[in-house]
């Protein structure tokens, strides 16, 4: 693009919107991106304060802004993920479904690196409602090298997808209740309706809730009565401490069950406990979770919904956001526990 004179732009065309704010309020684009310039339209620019304009050189090997973003965009964005229309150089790109954002750090990283792209996303593994903004992106200047533009997009592509919004799935759940003093009845429960709503928000279907004594035995043939009815998540409420009677950690572990976590770097719910026993996730549910509004199991659960397999290298890096700020008014997930 070349800066000429309003005086002398009659017949050139505008490589940019030019906006511009108004007695009566107007404020906006005034001429947009593609005009041509007629004699009438001087007076205009110049009342605008536009003494000089930038016109567009179609030889030059440059790349709009808007071409800019569509480009990085389009090679970006994976399922359930909708862009919008460049608007000054700017595209939104919205959830089209609920579910979680999940995004290749790294790429975003590298795009960003690149020189005159600017990309902006909301937090890895954030769950997201259908409609919500989840990245802006952009190039700073009106024009970039078109060199710039290939190198950003090749790093997307390569990257594919970059980023997705994954769907919850509606996984068949179980709750198994442990403590002798709950099963006699001595203390009343707290924690089912808890987990009821947990799994009824992320869309699960609930097969069934069952309390067991402090017996081993009779704790693994709840797992197993469950497992058989085809639960696809089973949550395991109580005994999750470190005294020497409580047996949920011993019972999820005598299964047979791939341990990935017995504790995370995380407060509060650090008594967290993640297992695969097959195609069933067992969940020892930390007993942070029958009072405090968001907790690790809430920052692990909608993984799980979403169908993403929890790896011993997604809890050891938890240390770093892990600590849970206790805000008068929780906002979780609108926070950074657990963000990175």
């Amino acid at each position: 693009m070349r800066k000429i004179r309003v005086e002398d732009a009659v017949g050139q065309t505008l490589c940019h919107d030019l906006t511009a704010i108004m007695e009566g309020g107007f404020k906006g684009v005034k001429f947009h991106r593609g005009h041509v310039v007629r004699e009438e339209d001087i007076p205009e620019l110049l009342n605008i304060g536009k003494g000089h304009i930038f016109v567009w050189e179609p030889e030059a090997d440059e790349v709009h802004e808007d071409d800019a973003a569509i480009a990085v965009s389009e090679a970006m964005c994976g399922e359930n993920l909708t862009c919008s229309d460049p608007h000054e150089g700017k595209i939104d790109v919205r959830a089209a479904v609920d579910g979680l954002f999940v995004l290749d750090s790294a790429a975003l990283k590298k795009i960003n690196m690149v020189g005159d792209y600017t990309l902006v996303c909301r937090a890895n593994h954030t769950p997201v409602t259908a409609g919500e903004k989840v990245c802006g992106a952009r190039i700073v200047p009106l024009v970039t090298k078109r060199e710039t533009v290939e190198k950003a997009v090749a790093i997307a592509k390569e990257a594919a997808p970059l980023m997705q919004v994954l769907p919850y799935k509606p996984l068949k759940c179980a709750v198994i209740i442990t403590g002798s003093e709950v099963y006699y009845g001595r203390i009343k429960d707290a924690f089912e309706p808890i987990m009821r709503k947990k799994v009824a928000d992320l869309g699960g279907e609930m097969l069934g809730v069952e309390k067991c004594p402090d017996e081993m035995e009779r704790i693994l043939s709840a797992i197993e009565k469950f497992k058989a009815q085809g639960a696809e998540l089973i949550l395991l409420t109580g005994g999750m401490s470190v005294d020497p009677d409580d047996l949920t950690p011993g019972a999820i572990k005598r299964t047979g069950a791939e341990i990935v976590c017995r504790g995370v770097p995380m407060q509060p719910g650090n008594m967290l406990t993640i297992a695969y026993l097959d195609g069933t996730v067992l969940m020892g549910v930390p007993g942070a979770s029958m009072h405090t509004p968001a907790t690790s199991m809430d920052f692990f659960l909608p993984r799980i919904f979403a169908g993403l397999k929890i790896r011993p290298e997604d809890i050891a890096e938890l240390g770093e956001g892990g600590l849970c700020m206790n805000c008068k008014v929780c906002l979780f997930p609108r926070c950074g526990f657990g963000r990175r």
